[in-house]
């Protein structure tokens, strides 16, 4: 395997919530290995501009991405299936690809659309057209059904609006969403989702997450009371 994607699949397995024990597992190395490869890759800073302006050449997202969201005016084209309910609800993967001078840009965003917006992202990567598919199909790996195409101004109103509603909660996204936002292009609010499940804000304790911290956050934002919560049992 080539260093560019050993650390290409690495990013896309960090972004997708793999621990690094899981992701030396999966990838053959050292779990020393995996800390260099998920902080080691060359990304373009916060205010680099011109990836939105890259050709488009495609998106997906994760079937049940609509899983407890309110949509107003839904597009034809936001189409969702009747995907499996699974410990990804609530949590929507989403990828965009753009073809730039070098090959195909890869980033990525993991969005909790029921509470703390972009929870991790996969900065720009570049890859040749035939490991693509792969590199998509690792990103979605950990949900049970494989990903859908999505038009862009879907895949705008669920990173930007979950990453707006976080930030009225008092949450900021993950540092590498500033390096991957770009790929998305500009996006004019309102949106379309009201976000949270049935748009109440529910925080899902995920294996990172620090409890004790977001609840305080959520108590000072909205109010004890205003929005539901499901630990982890023993956390």
């Amino acid at each position: 395997m080539f260093p560019e994607e050993l650390r290409s699949r690495a990013q896309a397995l960090h972004a997708a919530g793999r621990t690094s024990e899981q992701i030396a597992r999966e990838l053959g190395v050292s779990r020393a290995e995996v800390g260099p490869l998920v902080r080691g890759v060359a990304v373009n800073g916060p205010n680099h501009v011109g990836f939105g302006e890259l050709p488009l050449i495609g998106c997906w997202v994760n079937p049940g991405w609509s899983t407890g969201l309110i949509i107003e005016d839904r597009p034809a084209d936001w189409i969702d299936t009747d995907a499996r309910r699974n410990d990804f609800d609530g949590l929507t993967g989403v990828m965009v690809a753009r073809q730039d001078a070098r090959g195909i840009s890869m980033a990525g965003f993991l969005v909790d659309t029921y509470c703390l917006g972009a929870k991790n992202a996969v900065p720009p990567t570049t890859l040749d057209q035939y490991d693509m598919p792969y590199f998509v199909a690792e990103f979605f790996g950990a949900y049970p059904d494989p990903p859908m195409r999505a038009p862009i101004d879907l895949a705008r109103n669920l990173v930007f609006g979950a990453v707006d509603f976080a930030r009225r909660l008092g949450f900021e996204p993950h540092q590498d969403y500033y390096s991957a936002v770009g790929h998305l292009g500009t996006w004019q609010p309102p949106g379309r989702i009201t976000f949270g499940r049935d748009g109440r804000p529910l925080f899902i304790q995920g294996p990172h997450d620090n409890a004790g911290r977001i609840i305080r956050t959520l108590d000072r934002s909205v109010g004890a009371g205003n929005y539901e919560y499901a630990l982890v049992a023993g956390a």
